[in-house]
């Protein structure tokens, strides 16, 4: 049987009392986030890999389930304006579709649950939350701000159907954690295929989140605070 996901009411509770520990912890941005579009046009005129890309427009294969566009999600606030695509790194998408169309020949696809995360939004999951545990720290940054990290799981081409994880997305329990083996084996099978799948492509997964992946070499790219609406602009022009 797959393992019940943690209650929602007490995850929500849990997390407001992270809140309260966390008042005294002191944030400072990282040098170096880029708010300004021509700063981002300049570097993408050195490094095209380095352009934000129409994740579906580019995979139209792909099913999304944008849950921080939506009250669907641990936060239960809309943190995104509602979305119809979502946003990678050219070189992240490349790598995606890689997995993506290997999957495909077993007849799975992928379905993301987030990718490009604004800076700004960052800094209010921090805020309201304040556990590295949990979210990332706005003094680093995170994959999602970097455009190189996506958030997905894998899916019955046939009937859209996801394949049972072993809990749902942003899981905070041990439960989500890839060295976590007390599961029914359909379940780590299902993990297992999703990460060997993923590294084969160039991506790097988080321990403690069996949906999360990153590109290697995320930390090359720069952090990016560019609203949806200004990013889908962008992204048209190229």
């Amino acid at each position: 049987m797959p393992v019940t996901p943690v209650n929602s009411a007490l995850l929500f509770l849990m997390l407001i009392s992270l809140k309260v520990a966390s008042q005294n912890i002191p944030v400072s941005p990282p040098p170096g986030v880029i708010r300004s579009i021509k700063v981002y046009k300049g570097l993408v005129k050195n490094n095209p890999a380095a352009g934000m890309t129409d994740v579906k427009k580019s995979m139209p294969g792909l099913m999304l389930d944008l849950r921080y566009a939506t009250k669907n999600n641990f936060m239960h606030q809309n943190l995104y304006p509602a979305l119809t695509t979502t946003y990678l790194r050219r070189a992240a998408v490349q790598a995606l579709d890689s997995v993506e169309k290997e999957l495909r020949t077993v007849g799975l696809g992928l379905k993301i649950f987030d990718a490009y995360r604004p800076y700004s939004v960052t800094r209010k999951m921090w805020e309201l939350i304040g556990d590295e545990r949990y979210v990332a720290n706005p003094a680093k940054g995170s994959g999602h701000n970097r455009g190189t990290t996506v958030d997905l799981t894998l899916v019955q081409l046939a009937t859209g159907q996801e394949l049972d994880m072993g809990t749902g997305f942003d899981n905070f329990s041990d439960t989500a954690h890839h060295t976590f083996t007390h599961l029914p084996e359909e379940v780590l099978h299902n993990r297992k295929l999703l990460r060997t799948t993923m590294e084969r492509h160039g991506f790097v997964a988080l321990e403690t989140e069996w949906w999360h992946y990153s590109l290697a070499g995320s930390g090359n790219y720069d952090l990016l605070d560019i609203s949806f609406k200004k990013l889908k602009k962008l992204v048209s022009q190229n």
